[in-house]
């Protein structure tokens, strides 16, 4: 039974209100000042407190303040008779959870505690119920999808169903989970029989995401493009209310990342604007083979400038990659020196550090144990990064934002065996070789790279692609690294989360 504190010096007018709530089980507790409730609090325990804003003595604001003080977070229901803003704005200033206007009927009251007390409740009720409603609709579609652009329209679904069941009951989340994997297992059946004809078509793929989405604006328009590496579509969504603080969001979608979702092809096409197999061809020199020891995306600038004066764009460039706090400190004092610039890239790569340190770190596996554990952080990491802080200079300058990523990541939770030669790559989600052996059952085999324009070391080398959640492991040690990599999250093969990915266009409010 929830106990409700109740201030006001009129409080003998209010007795139907305190029968009435009596009646609904709670149990009420009158006092008539501002001191009073202050002493009831410090020596017991409430559940809500209904506070007159206007009382003899100490105010209601003030109370308010001194009750914070003994018990901060314990939901204050303002009321009163002054209308006036400033008032209201001094209130909600000192976290009142709810501000009601005299006369107040039972029925208001009651509506306001249930939202404080019963809100989460009541949410996760109707949250369960609606999917439940939702989820044979969604299981018939999964039987009848047979384009990309209806696989982007279930992902958006189960994403927005994934976020809404979080404080939902267990056993309904575990019936989503259930839904999704096999979603997953669909989607990467839909991958091995038509990516071929995807990858020659012109679905919104990582080369010419930007041909068609920015580039018929830059010569018109100054921009600033973002690519925030590995980033997924269900951290976009949760860090997006903030985004729209600072900008109204013209466009937004999904588009598919190509395979294997990794930086040095799904990023480097996205900057070239060609297939990682022509880039082989077209920069030979440019083009980091997976034997060697070089980084893989270093040449980032020189595609993307190259991307521009094949479409023919003679554009004022910058270009940023930001891999620490104090590069991203120091861009955000740029910014309004690069405003006047047509095109402004900055690459930043905290998102994929922390898929990474999370693999490699234990304390950070704990933070983000799952998938709403690293959401969680991520939104956190973005409040107070420099690279909401470069969002924020960019808003007040007439430049747009194109915001996008190139990959996304799944959290994998079963190992697969795979065997190849010492020079085989060490992505757990992609392997690329000659001679591999591997369990057939669960990898998307590319027996011939070129018809899925990707290059190949030598003559007789192909790709696998690990599907759903799996993950490669080599025999060598294999139960110790199965439980390492096991509950990580990886990128490089296919799922819905790492090739799905959003792009937005931001304009200034």
């Amino acid at each position: 039974m929830a106990r409700i504190l109740w201030a006001d010096d009129e409080i003998e007018s209010l007795k139907p209100h305190l029968l009435f709530l009596k009646n609904k089980g709670f149990e009420v507790i009158a006092v008539n000042s501002g001191v009073e409730a202050i002493e009831k609090v410090a020596e017991s325990k409430f559940d809500l407190i209904f506070l007159d804003e206007n009382m003899p003595g100490i105010s209601g604001l003030t109370t308010l303040e001194e009750i914070k003080k003994i018990k901060s977070s314990i939901p204050i229901v303002m009321i009163t008779k002054n209308e006036e803003e400033m008032i209201m704005e001094e209130a909600i200033g000192k976290q009142i959870s709810d501000y009601l206007i005299k006369p107040v009927n039972p029925h208001q009251i009651l509506m306001a505690i249930k939202k404080l007390l019963d809100g989460k409740r009541l949410i996760s009720e109707t949250n369960s119920s609606s999917y439940r409603q939702e989820f044979n609709k969604i299981s018939q579609d999964l039987n009848l999808v047979d384009s990309l652009a209806g696989w982007k329209e279930i992902f958006q679904k189960l994403t927005y169903w994934e976020l809404q069941l979080e404080i939902s009951d267990q056993n309904m989340v575990e019936v989503f989970h259930m839904q999704k994997d096999e979603a997953n297992q669909l989607y990467s059946r839909f991958i091995d029989r038509n990516y071929e004809e995807i990858i020659q078509s012109n679905e919104l793929l990582s080369h010419n995401l930007l041909k068609s989405e920015l580039f018929p604006e830059l010569n018109n328009q100054s921009y600033f493009l973002i690519v925030i590496d590995n980033l997924r579509y269900d951290q976009w969504l949760i860090l997006k209310p903030i985004v729209e603080d600072l900008f109204s969001i013209e466009s937004e979608g999904i588009y598919s990342s190509i395979i294997p979702t990794t930086t040095q092809y799904a990023r480097n096409a996205l900057f070239a604007g060609i297939s990682p197999l022509e880039i082989s061809k077209r920069y030979t020199h440019k083009w980091v083979s997976e034997e060697e020891n070089e980084g893989k995306n270093l040449h980032e600038d020189f595609f993307f400038n190259e991307n521009l004066r094949r479409n023919h764009l003679n554009l004022k460039t910058s270009y940023h990659k930001i891999t620490n706090l104090n590069a991203g400190k120091r861009l955000v004092q740029q910014i309004d020196n690069l405003k006047n610039n047509d095109i402004n890239t900055i690459v930043y790569n905290f998102v994929d550090t922390l898929s990474h340190a999370r693999t490699e770190m234990e304390v950070i596996k704990e933070l983000a144990e799952d998938e709403s554990a690293y959401r969680s952080i991520t939104l956190s990491w973005f409040k107070h990064s420099p690279l909401f802080d470069i969002l924020k200079r960019i808003s007040n300058t007439t430049s747009k934002v194109f915001l996008t990523t190139d990959h996304g990541t799944v959290r994998v939770k079963n190992p697969s065996k795979v065997v190849g030669p010492k020079n085989t790559n060490s992505n757990m989600r992609y392997k690329v070789s000659k001679n591999l052996t591997y369990q057939s059952k669960d990898v998307i085999e590319a027996l011939h790279p070129e018809k899925i324009n990707l290059p190949k070391s030598n003559i007789s080398s192909s790709y696998i692609f690990a599907k759903e959640d799996k993950f490669f492991v080599y025999p060598n040690n294999y139960n110790h690294f199965a439980k390492l990599y096991n509950d990580t999250f990886q990128h490089g093969g296919i799922s819905m989360e790492e090739m799905l990915i959003p792009y937005v266009k931001l304009t200034r409010k």
